[in-house]
């Protein structure tokens, strides 16, 4: 019964990394494509200068959110990590899935050029039969890493947008290199870097030690049941099942596990930066063990579990911190995204600081800068809401398409005697409300101008 077990479940790790697979990919592929009033779920357009974020577009000006998309991503995979370990690499990141396409979907399924479980064995690539197959292998990641090029572009360049331009390619040379050197390097890592990228060039596989603690899930070996293969110089001590030193060590030293390891290490020889998590180990050990009716020794656990016969602790300090943290910053997000402001305006004086007309009517002119941020169009208007004595001159209400920008000279001017100073000029703070008329409660925004109000000997009497 336990053999049967444990057979059954031989294969659950790699079928369930495979669904995730493909769940990963239709998510990449159709977000870019979803759309809530004409604005995106995602997208950092560098072209119209804006951020879209679950259906509300955030101008430059508005980009104090992508330090909180920051810290929501950086300490997300932080607290994964802790949890999990690298589920991110064996599970869900994008090089990890591209090299599954490849060696397993293209070059073991449709190709026949290797085993699915024997990841350590490359093809004799100077066989005729076998070069030919490669050949078709790599124009096959060609096509769909020009897919997977064009994926990662919309996410900055929206696809309705992108579609239209490849149609004009002499116009968008810069968007079609790039897609071509991105599509250049897929190429490049997915058949000839391979998992060396992982190895060598990810930085997430230097620090993912630091963030290891005995409570953090990972594939792990169990040398109180198989034995140690490895003695403390990290040195092979066991090579064949007859060196094995104690007949109660459950290895048979088949080296499954190391076969059908993607980054060609020994997970017997204890956690090292090269895995991934992808748990290829524990589904091979599992099978061989479940042969001879006993549980892998290669398992999905803690060190706690393991070594010390201890419950993992899912609940402890760095994930309560994690937790925390994750929170507050979700919260700041809404927070901070919930001030969304539908008409952008910027108040600038200009060089004259005043100008005093006949009556001693005294005159400031400003440049207002209006940005309708909304999806449709709207009529705006302005009004001095903190000072009865100085009134807008020279302005009419106007009407702004979504998108647009538009440049108005505002003249502020008072025929009152504000300040009898004869020293100095005198800067007097108004608040100015701008605001939609047809949508004034959803659509105002508030700006403070500086009036310059004459020095008295400049009046005349």
């Amino acid at each position: 019964m336990e053999a049967q077990t444990a057979t059954k479940s031989k294969t659950s790790y790699r079928i369930q990394r495979y669904y995730a697979y493909v769940l990963a990919t239709i998510i990449s592929l159709s977000v870019p494509f979803i759309t809530i009033n004409g604005n995106h779920i995602f997208l950092l357009s560098f072209d119209k200068k804006q951020l879209h974020l679950m259906g509300i577009a955030f101008d430059m000006q508005e980009l104090y959110l992508m330090p909180f998309l920051l810290m929501l991503l950086f300490l997300g995979i932080f607290a994964v990590t802790a949890l999990g370990g690298r589920a991110w690499c064996g599970w869900t990141c994008p090089q990890t899935i591209f090299r599954v396409v490849y060696r397993d979907l293209i070059e073991s399924k449709l190709l026949g050029l290797r085993r699915i479980k024997n990841k350590q064995k490359e093809p004799n690539w100077s066989k005729a039969e076998n070069a030919s197959k490669r050949l078709i292998a790599i124009i096959i990641w060609t096509a769909l890493s020009l897919i997977a090029s064009a994926n990662l572009m919309w996410y900055f360049v929206p696809p309705e947008d992108f579609f239209a331009y490849i149609q004009n390619p002499t116009e968008h040379w810069f968007l079609i290199g790039f897609v071509v050197a991105t599509a250049g390097f897929l190429v490049y890592d997915v058949i000839w870097l391979k998992e060396d990228f992982c190895v060598y060039v990810c930085p997430y596989s230097r620090v993912q030690s630091v963030l290891y603690d005995d409570d953090t899930y990972q594939a792990i070996y169990s040398t109180k049941r198989g034995g140690d293969i490895y003695n403390d110089d990290k040195e092979k001590i066991i090579f064949k099942a007859k060196d094995l030193p104690n007949e109660a060590d459950e290895c048979t030293a088949c080296e499954s596990c190391v076969t059908v390891c993607p980054t060609h290490i020994d997970i017997r020889k204890g956690m090292q930066l090269e895995c991934i998590n992808c748990l290829e180990c524990v589904d091979a050990c599992t099978t061989v063990m479940g042969k001879l009716g006993k549980e892998s020794l290669v398992q999905w656990s803690s060190t706690r579990t393991i070594e010390k016969g201890e419950p993992t602790k899912l609940i402890r300090k760095s994930t309560i911190l994690y937790t925390v943290s994750l929170i507050l910053i979700i919260g700041l997000l809404f927070v901070m995204g919930g001030k969304k402001e539908y008409m952008l305006l910027n108040v600038n004086k200009t060089t004259q600081l005043y100008k005093i007309k006949e009556g001693n009517v005294v005159a400031n002119n400003f440049l207002f800068l209006f940005q309708n941020t909304d999806s449709k169009p709207h009529k705006y208007t302005l009004e001095v809401v903190d000072n009865k004595d100085i009134v807008i001159k020279k302005f009419r209400p106007f009407k702004l398409s979504p998108k647009k920008l538009a440049k108005k000279v505002v003249v502020l001017q008072t025929d009152k005697i504000l300040v009898n100073d004869n020293t100095k000029d005198t800067p007097i703070t108004v608040t100015i409300r701008a605001y939609a008329i047809d949508d004034p409660e959803r659509i105002s925004v508030f700006r403070k101008a500086v009036f310059i109000y004459p020095r008295a000997d400049k009046l005349k009497k």
